[in-house]
């Protein structure tokens, strides 16, 4: 049955903080829309950039903010078979199968609230059939955010796209969720050195727990100068940049080796900022990539990531230490943004 009205944080000005508003109403459903019940949604550099307005102009305010959650299935829309009424599930941003249903938007108080495909800050979302997987069974509400995008975008860019080899080296650089989920994802391969990049020493110490080798504080000195230093001064096979600056991408592509290094960058710099790269370093063979999501295809890929943490091997809790009502929305991407949360967990679930 679908539900009269909800509560969700807005962001209605840029620059400005999210705005909690209760009684938005809930719209008919339109053919590939699936109306769901947030259980946790989990907060993303992506936010930051967008409530601060550094992804520049911003024409769809005021609008609902977030793109990985999970929560239970309250109605479908027409045309909908991959869920139904009651099925737990997994939203995120990256398509996989079903209808792609496009944005929509609620009314309150006379005025509309636009919304994309996949919303997460918000009690009761409306999404496209594309963005939800059903929930595979052994993983609890709140882990299941992190198949939303952290992990399949961070575990994907090892798994799909280095699949590096024994004897070969991993440097991440910036270890929020989506880098610490790639350093977990390279203990999948047998004899991989990986080299852990942050300015946290609470990052990097959690790094090496998960299997670091080196664990570089790039504000102790020149990172570049000692992944080469690790690596008999010629540099990684691959790097991983999750930091989120043109700086940070430009040292991960440095850090590279020569004659078949990649790096692969799965942040977005501000608006207006630029990558400059040294043309003779491409033509000396190395190679910079970036990735849609870790080349994850969710319907594939979240099962076996789910069975991945079942047995044990993606100790996914580490990642959430913090959790925030709804109504501490703003102190979650204030926390984030500081480097004093890994991945602030948003719990709806029981909010009312």
């Amino acid at each position: 049955m679908a539900s009269a009205s909800f509560r969700a944080a807005v962001l209605d000005e840029l620059g400005k903080p999210l705005r909690l508003v209760d009684g938005i109403a809930v719209p008919p459903l339109g053919r590939g829309q699936v109306q769901v019940r947030i259980a946790y949604a989990g907060v993303c550099h992506s936010q930051v950039m967008e409530a601060r307005g550094k992804r520049g102009e911003d024409r769809y305010l005021p609008h609902l903010l977030g793109h990985e959650a999970s929560g239970t299935v309250e109605a479908v829309g027409e045309g909908v078979a991959k869920v139904r009424s009651g099925d737990k599930v997994i939203l995120g941003w990256i398509r996989g199968e079903g209808a792609e249903a496009g944005g929509c938007q609620f009314r309150h108080g006379g005025r509309l609230i636009n919304a994309g495909a996949v919303t997460a800050f918000n009690e009761v979302a409306v999404v496209s059939e594309n963005r939800c997987v059903p929930l595979p069974e052994g993983v609890p509400m709140d882990v299941a955010v992190l198949f939303g995008c952290a992990l399949p975008t961070g575990a994907g860019i090892v798994l799909n796209t280095l699949k590096p080899r024994p004897g070969q080296s991993v440097a991440v650089f910036g270890l929020g969720g989506i880098g610490l989920s790639a350093l977990m994802a390279c203990r999948l391969f047998d004899d991989v050195k990986t080299i852990a990049v942050d300015v946290s020493q609470d990052k990097l110490g959690l790094a090496r727990e998960f299997g670091a080798a080196h664990a570089i504080d790039a504000r102790a000195g020149d990172p570049v100068a000692e992944v080469r230093r690790l690596t008999g001064g010629q540099g990684c096979d691959f790097a991983v940049e999750a930091a989120g600056s043109a700086r940070t991408i430009e040292q991960a592509f440095a850090a590279v080796r020569k004659a078949g290094g990649i790096c692969v960058f799965a942040s977005h710099p501000a608006a207006g900022e630029r990558v400059s790269l040294d043309p003779h370093e491409l033509i000396s063979g190395k190679r910079i990539l970036g990735t849609w999501g870790g080349e994850c295809q969710p319907d594939r890929d979240i099962p076996k990531l789910a069975q991945l943490y079942r047995e044990g091997k993606l100790p996914l809790e580490k990642l959430i230490p913090k959790r925030y009502p709804l109504e501490k929305i703003n102190q979650a991407i204030e926390d984030l943004e500081r480097g004093a949360a890994f991945r602030p967990l948003i719990e709806l679930q029981g909010s009312r």
